[in-house]
């Protein structure tokens, strides 16, 4: 592989770039202490746990959902708030308040360094499920094209996703290497969309240990330094 053949990298973004994990748990936390106090009948009859559970059976619903979580997120607490003669209008104040926690991330801390290395020699980009905005953590200034399935209307694997961003970048897709951390959503999706791709393996996997074994990544690295070096 030449760096002269790649013209641009896409990343992923959730486990990617940051761990999601502790960002959730920390924005439904502060979203349930927003909801104590202002929905607090709300916030004594549905958990964090329940909440999750009712999305959960709320996604299968509406296809939309499979996509947007976003949608899915503000259509469940206006559900539960109307059931408890909550106004609407404050489910639009829960998820600004969940989305400003949930924009709260901590990069690992390969990202910068690698982001300002590779912005040198490539157009950098982000194809994402989730809905965190880059304006707010910082980054958008990194990525020239930016998709998000929420906006965009469908989801990694879908080759329409990717074929977007290969639209955005005006580049064919062997000019471009997807960087993400599932192997079906990011690694699979992106090789049948005619890129290559990369699989970050941050645990750094027993073979026994990763899932998926028929996918095989063009590259797996435990670091984003170590993909400028396969570059």
């Amino acid at each position: 592989m030449s760096i002269k053949a790649v013209k641009a990298v896409l990343f992923d973004l959730d486990e990617t770039l940051w761990p999601v994990g502790p960002v959730i748990q920390h924005a439904e936390a502060t979203l349930f202490q927003w909801m104590a106090v202002n929905t607090p009948q709300v916030a004594q009859n549905y958990s964090i746990e329940r909440m999750r559970s009712h999305r959960q059976q709320m996604m299968q619903s509406n296809p939309r959902f499979q996509y947007d979580l976003w949608a899915l997120r503000h259509a469940m607490l206006v559900r539960l708030f109307a059931e408890f003669g909550e106004d609407a209008g404050k489910a639009d104040q829960a998820m600004a308040v969940f989305a400003d926690a949930r924009n709260k991330v901590e990069l690992f801390e390969d990202v910068l360094p690698a982001l300002d290395k590779l912005g040198q020699r490539v157009i950098m980009g982000s194809v994402s499920n989730g809905f965190a905005d880059l304006k707010a953590i910082g980054l958008a200034p990194y990525f020239k094209v930016s998709i998000a399935a929420h906006t965009f209307g469908c989801a990694k694997p879908d080759p329409r996703i990717f074929a977007a961003a290969c639209k955005a970048l005006q580049l064919s897709p062997r000019e471009i290497v997807f960087v993400g951390d599932d192997l079906l959503l990011d690694v699979e999706g992106a090789q049948k969309a005619g890129m290559q791709a990369v699989w970050v393996d941050r645990q750094q996997l027993q073979p026994h240990e990763i899932p998926y074994p028929h996918v095989k990544p063009d590259a797996v690295i435990s670091e984003l330094g170590a993909l400028l070096e396969w570059l």
